[in-house]
């Protein structure tokens, strides 16, 4: 005997999950990439005390609740001078226009910077019902009434949806952010499985970690005129990956500052982002690295490719 279903017998259950994109966008070093790693609880973006680390964009993946949220940690927005820095003042803004909700980041003790300014401007012009988030950082910097004080004169800037005050390195206010994200997202199915935090491929989290050290042990100009790509990635039999990198950097006497006295330098930085991405990885690396002068990789496409980045929004 054939039953024909009720009107209401074919509908799917309701939804209860909720998935959706969150870029965070700020003046360089604001704390973007810290705020990324807090709040996926482990290390997915690079951290150096050096303005402009971030050079793509990086998707952070993180649960709160029923809900998945997408981070997209930009690059800094800044007066971009190259071709480099306009491809990735390009990607911080259309993070923006991609983005289901979007948090700008400031410092507490820089307060309204021109540069802040300037991003206000920026959001000013996009078309409307953008929604955006302000998130007051570094909060343990300053005393409780200039805080008040920059939150009052940041909201009267731009009707910003909520105001968060928040340290990203120690932790303080975060989970209020998170919580008022993961409530925010669109309704809709996971778009990462459960246990993934990244969704970079290993070959850039590789070359993002080696470009880290070479950051962190550089000085001056010499890391922007620098960049890392994974050249080969093969799976041993005994569980381990050989990795090969290229450093590639713009003149000769680059070439001798990276690799040191008698390689002492690319020795040291060879180590240790091999003992982060064994860390990482959970299994053991052989990590190669080779120096390579390459004067206008900069004016290169496929350099800017490998980074993540679009070519043509340097122009």
């Amino acid at each position: 005997m054939l039953f024909w279903p009720g009107p209401n017998r074919l509908k799917d259950p309701p939804m209860t999950t909720r998935a959706g994109f969150v870029a965070l966008i700020g003046e360089p070093n604001a704390g973007k990439s810290t705020l990324t790693n807090r709040m996926v609880g482990a290390k997915v973006s690079i951290v150096t005390h050096k303005v402009q680390t971030t050079r793509a964009r990086i998707r952070g993946v993180t649960i709160e609740g029923d809900s998945q949220i997408v981070l997209v940690d930009t690059p800094g927005l800044f007066q971009p001078r190259r071709r480099l820095d306009r491809a990735m003042v390009a990607a911080a803004w259309s993070g923006v226009a991609d983005a289901d909700i979007t948090v700008l980041l400031i410092e507490a003790h820089r307060g309204i910077t021109r540069g802040v300014e300037a991003i206000l401007e920026g959001l000013a012009e996009m078309p409307k019902g953008r929604r955006i988030a302000l998130a007051i950082n570094k909060i343990d910097r300053v005393e409780a009434p200039q805080l008040l004080e920059l939150t009052e004169r940041m909201n009267a800037a731009y009707p910003f949806e909520q105001t968060f005050m928040i340290s990203a390195e120690k932790g303080h206010g975060v989970s209020a952010l998170r919580e008022w994200l993961a409530a925010e997202m669109p309704k809709g199915p996971w778009l990462y499985p459960e246990d993934q935090i990244a969704d970079l491929p290993m070959r850039m989290i590789a070359a993002e970690i080696t470009r880290e050290k070479l950051t962190l042990r550089l000085h001056q100009e010499l890391p922007y005129q620098l960049t890392v790509e994974t050249e080969s990635w093969v799976e041993r039999d005994d569980g381990s990956a050989r990795i090969d990198q290229i450093v590639y950097v713009m003149r000769d006497g680059h070439k001798g500052i990276v690799l040191g006295n008698k390689g002492e330098s690319i020795k040291a930085i060879s180590k240790a982002a091999r003992e982060e991405l064994e860390e990482f990885a959970g299994r053991r690396i052989h990590l190669f690295l080779q120096v390579k002068v390459r004067e206008n990789w900069q004016e290169e496409s496929t350099r800017y490719t490998e980074m993540g980045l679009n070519f043509r929004d340097g122009n």
